[in-house]
């Protein structure tokens, strides 16, 4: 059985996932700001640094497997923004790279990394901010949406997520992670039963809100729902499985862009990709193909 760190293991889908594994006869080593066996504030570089360690000396600097689910929603409270910055993006990020040596020991890891499906339902996210994000700037990120006012939460929410998956598949197909035998994937949810839903459901004026947006199946997602096909993005089933965004969301991702997605690369881009691989393959060991079909 394996040992796998788990964020936001204390409530909603983190706390279903971690169930679930422990259920499974795996070791489960949870990180919270309360209730867990690393209690740490993400929201601080003492609180990730702390998170990071902890996780280490625990796991003896060796992890099956990690899956970052700690976030903030999109509180309309403005000085929340910074708090909901630094956890939805430097929470994940920061401890991933601080626990890849870890997953690399292994030889066969997987990280899950939540994402959203605001990552591509929320209009009008401007694009500096999830430059921002990227460049590890969570306060120019809340800078930058000064202009929506009170308003401002649901556009750092979907930048910090739009970031999150960027910064995903940029780093999994790179050689110290796909190249060391780490699966790493986004799962990004939809309108899903958690505490944090069902208080949005019991404002008056938030509910609206939530309730106009598209579901085609009807209804909301579980916990567990999202907790199975996490289990699944860190089994053996996942080997071949690199960089991807999986949306569990309904069908609400679906609805939005059904008419956009997919759409056919540029020649410049793959040109350019090309070259990106072949000096990722010449760090591989090469690999024999088996005669036959595809």
């Amino acid at each position: 059985m394996g040992v796998y760190a788990v964020t936001g293991s204390a409530s909603g889908m983190g706390r279903a996932v971690a169930e679930k594994l422990i259920a499974q006869g795996h070791r489960v080593i949870g990180v919270d700001i309360q209730e867990a066996d690393i209690v740490a504030d993400l929201s601080t570089p003492a609180g990730r640094r702390a998170a990071i360690d902890g996780v280490l000396a625990a796991a003896d600097n060796r992890l099956d497997g990690a899956v970052l689910a700690a976030g903030l929603g999109p509180v309309p409270d403005p000085t929340r923004l910074p708090v909901i910055a630094a956890v939805n993006y430097l929470g994940v990020v920061e401890l991933l790279d601080g626990w890849r040596p870890a997953l690399a020991a292994t030889g066969s890891a997987r990280a899950v990394a939540f994402g959203s499906n605001s990552s591509t339902t929320v209009p009008v996210v401007q694009g500096r901010t999830v430059r921002a994000f990227l460049a590890g700037d969570t306060e120019r990120a809340v800078r930058s949406v000064r202009l929506f006012g009170k308003q401002a939460a649901p556009f750092v929410y979907a930048a910090s997520k739009i970031a999150v998956s960027h910064w995903v598949r940029r780093h999994a197909v790179r050689p110290e992670w796909a190249g060391t035998g780490i699966r790493l994937n986004v799962i990004a949810p939809g309108a899903i039963l958690t505490p944090l839903l069902e208080r949005q459901l019991a404002s008056p004026a938030e509910a609206k809100a939530v309730k106009a947006f598209p579901v085609p199946t009807g209804g909301y997602g579980k916990p567990d729902h999202i907790a199975d096909w996490v289990c699944m993005m860190l089994s053996p089933s996942a080997e071949f499985l690199c960089g991807s965004v999986i949306f569990v969301d309904g069908g609400t991702d679906a609805y939005f862009r059904a008419e956009d997605w997919p759409r056919a690369v540029p020649l410049r881009r793959v040109v350019g990709y090309l070259r990106r691989f072949r000096g990722f393959a010449a760090t591989r060991e090469p690999v024999e193909t088996p005669a036959g079909g595809e």
